[in-house]
Order: C-alpha cells, then structure tokens, then sequence
C-alpha cells in the first residue's frame, strides 16, 4: 500500500493524536511526543518524555523490574486497540507488534509489521550510507548474545528511524527456556546483554555519520524474530 505526502502526513498526524490519547486515558499521563513513521509494510510509534509521577517515583528507588512489569500487563490489553485501530486507519493488518522502553529516558517506541514472510525484493530497495558496515557490527553483537543471524535486514524509513530486523538468531539454550515456559527471564537477560552492547558501540555512530539518541530492541520468540530500532538525531 502506498499513501502520496499528504495522506501519509495525515496519517500520521491521526496516529500520533489516538495513540497519545490511549496512553494517557491509560497511563494517566500520555507522551509529550510521538512521531510515526509508515513504511510498508511496517509501522514505528516513537514515544518521548513518557513517564508518569508514579514511575518516576519508582525509578528514583531503582525499582526498574516494577515499572517494566506493570506496563506489560497495560500493554497485553492495549495491542489488540492499537491494531484494530491501525487497521482501520491504514488498511494494515499487523500480524506482528513489538515494542521496547527506555524508562530513564522516558521514551519508548512500538513496530508493526503486516507481512509475517516479508519477500526479499524491500532489501534491494533500502540503500544508505555504511549499511553494509552495520550490519557486520550487528552480526558480531548477535553473534557474541546468541548467535549469528540467518537473515539481517534494515531499513532507513526516514532521517531519524533507522529499523533492523533480524531472524534467525536464538540458540538451543534459549529454545528450551522458551519450551519450559520462561519467556519473561529470558527476554529481560537478552535485552540487558543486547541494550549494553548497542549502547557502548561507538562504531554506530561513526558508521551511520550522526547521533542515536535512543536503541530499542525487542523478539518475537515463535518466529525467532527481533527488530532494533535507532533514533538518529539529524544532521542540521
């Protein structure tokens, strides 16, 4: 599917306004902003200075693990909403939603994908500087968590949402934790080991020629399927 400016624009614009006002009928207290990127087939929500005074509170006590478990329990009831709403906007079925938090940066972001076999012919199409770079640093970061990753592929969708998406990647250890039930554990040691190893590249910055502001990654353990998300600041 395909929107000319304007539409895109407006949609997007549609976006932004019913997902902060779904978060703050929530949460109590919405984004102060958020930025929607479409791109078939994949739509990024990026959410800044979303906190509210009970989690800062929680946060100032180190209570992290807290917060993380009290927005996954908001989120399983709020992702059917938010699909249907896109659905409804956009014409776009997702089949896929992940979503990640930066909580002492108050920000946070959501990734929709509506093809679960995405064709290869989108790879061709994504050409930025220092992909192939990039993508040989992810490589060795996946490779040093779990492992190397069948299938790597990232997507510049404007000048401050860079997206990776990575399948392939979980290691038999991991398959029977997930087989054992233990989803939660071991989601939380893998976005610890991957985050630290994301933030404290420098070779990211120096690759892509600008500033990440933010790194986000979550799974998707059926598939063996993981999406990162940079927040580029733009060049001036």
């Amino acid at each position: 599917m395909s929107f000319s400016n304007n539409d895109e624009f407006h949609l997007q614009n549609e976006i932004a306004s019913h997902i902060g006002k779904l978060l703050r009928d929530t949460f109590g207290k919405g984004p102060q902003y958020i930025y929607a990127s479409i791109h078939y087939p994949f739509i990024v929500i990026y959410l800044r200075n979303f906190i509210t005074p009970t989690e800062k509170i929680l946060l100032k006590q180190g209570q992290i693990s807290s917060v993380r478990q009290i927005r996954d329990l908001v989120m399983k009831s709020l992702i059917p909403e938010i699909k249907a709403f896109l659905l409804l906007m956009t014409g776009i079925e997702l089949v896929e939603f992940y979503y990640d938090w930066e909580l002492y940066r108050h920000s946070g972001v959501f990734v929709g994908r509506q093809l679960e076999d995405l064709p290869l012919i989108l790879e061709s199409q994504e050409r930025y500087e220092g992909k192939g770079k990039l993508h040989r640093e992810l490589e060795i970061i996946s490779q040093c968590v779990q492992k190397r990753p069948d299938q790597l592929s990232s997507y510049m969708l404007n000048k401050r949402t860079l997206l990776v998406v990575r399948s392939g990647i979980l290691i038999e250890i991991s398959r029977e934790l997930i087989r054992l039930g233990d989803e939660d554990s071991l989601r939380k040691a893998l976005n610890n080991l991957e985050k630290n190893d994301l933030r404290n590249n420098s070779q990211f910055q120096k690759i892509l020629g600008t500033t990440i502001e933010d790194v986000f990654v979550d799974w998707n353990f059926q598939l063996d399927r993981s999406v990162i998300v940079f927040i580029l600041r733009p060049a001036i």
